[in-house]
């Protein structure tokens, strides 16, 4: 009898076809990850975290409780104690990102990582920077459209930001239910970044366009580069205190990295932080990919509002950068416009690649950066934004 129990409680007795076909795509996303190279440090615990949460009998994560959670009417609405006592390991892990806190500490590690030199040399960068953001925007309209709550078609919308962080943050918020796909969405279409943007650049210029050869930035100052994180963060978080989170943390991983007498909280945040917040991360975010919220038609129209927004952003840059040389003496090359979007810096290198194929002397590297790093502002700008209006 005893033997008749164990190969009972065995978890190949207890799957049902949707957990059979949750563990076959974490295993595609880990081959993704791995043999790809996709994104790596992100999707291979987000595919590990899907792994381990659709393994039956495990009871590493719990939707019930979180469902719980989220409902007005039950007890341990918005109280975490159900979830400590009765939790799994998993549960216990995503209350970092409910609570907002996994973007905000990676956000630091970004900042600390990140030069707005390129930006504060040439200001214009953040008009194209903002403009990228369209795509978030036009696809919130959309999804809402389409059907999809405000507070969801939100969540979809800001995929075009191409900023897993900041989507995270924003539909742990207003969408948690969807968390699983857009994050797997976000993640997935930042690394195929040098196959989206590159068709759409050549679409929207003419060779004359992409060979536009760009002038040497000016350089900038110390005082500059210490400045700029300091004002930056009391003007948007007077404006928009919704972003202040995001943008707060980015700066002040900014800040430790230009004043230059905090170097080792620097080095912690641009590695050993860094590398312990995505794990916990990903692992939490890859355990809401579950059958139930993932085996369904909103799934697929996210992944495909999701490369819309994502194409849209990218167009919005590169038509904005056009529209500017109509009163500008000195030209943009208007490829830079598509790094508006926040995926730094591998959407600078597509404008600088592109841009070589036309004039093998262009180097556009620097000038792209500008926008790059404008979107990472932009976008956590446009998440403010939408939970000002939709929370």
């Amino acid at each position: 009898m005893d033997i008749l129990k164990f190969f009972s409680e065995m978890g190949f007795m207890k799957m049902s076809w949707e957990q059979g076909v949750m563990l076959l795509l974490s295993f595609f996303l880990l081959y993704l990850a791995i043999h790809k190279k996709y994104e790596p440090l992100l999707l291979l615990p987000i595919a590990f975290g899907m792994l381990l949460t659709n393994l039956p009998g495990a009871e590493m994560f719990h939707s019930e409780l979180w469902s719980a959670f989220l409902d007005e009417s039950s007890p341990d609405y918005h109280s975490y104690g159900a979830i400590l006592k009765e939790g799994g390991l998993l549960d216990v892990l995503y209350i970092g990102v409910k609570a907002g806190v996994y973007p905000c500490l990676i956000f630091i590690g970004v900042g600390a990582m990140t030069d707005f030199g390129p930006l504060i040399a040439n200001p214009k960068s953040l008009i194209l920077g903002a403009a990228a953001q369209i795509g978030i925007f036009i696809t919130f309209l959309c999804a809402n459209a389409m059907g999809f709550t405000p507070a969801q078609a939100g969540s979809i919308g800001i995929i075009g930001g191409a900023d897993g962080p900041t989507s995270i943050f924003l539909t742990s918020q207003l969408a948690p239910e969807l968390l699983g796909p857009i994050a797997i969405a976000a993640y997935s279409y930042m690394a195929l970044v040098p196959v989206i943007q590159p068709p759409i650049m050549r679409a929207l210029t003419t060779k004359k366009e992409r060979a536009i050869k760009m002038g040497q930035l000016r350089p900038v100052s110390k005082t500059e580069k210490i400045v700029f994180p300091i004002i930056i963060t009391a003007i948007v978080a007077l404006i928009l205190p919704d972003a202040a989170p995001l943008i707060g943390c980015l700066m002040l991983g900014n800040l430790m990295k230009e004043c230059g007498v905090v170097d080792r909280l620097s080095k912690t945040a641009q590695n050993e932080l860094m590398n312990i917040v995505v794990i916990f991360l990903g692992l939490s975010v890859g355990a809401t990919a579950t059958g139930a919220s993932f085996l369904n038609v909103k799934t697929l129209m996210i992944l495909a509002m999701g490369i819309v927004a994502f194409g849209m952003g990218s167009a919005g840059g590169v038509l904005l950068a056009k529209f500017m040389n109509l009163f500008l003496k000195e030209k943009i090359n208007p490829l830079i416009g598509s790094a508006g979007v926040s995926a730094v810096p591998m959407a600078a290198r597509v404008s600088q690649t592109v841009g070589q194929e036309e004039n093998p002397s262009n180097f556009l590297l620097m000038h792209a950066m500008g926008p790059n790093v404008a979107g990472v502002i932009g976008s956590a700008v446009a998440a403010g934004v939408l939970l000002t209006m939709l929370a």
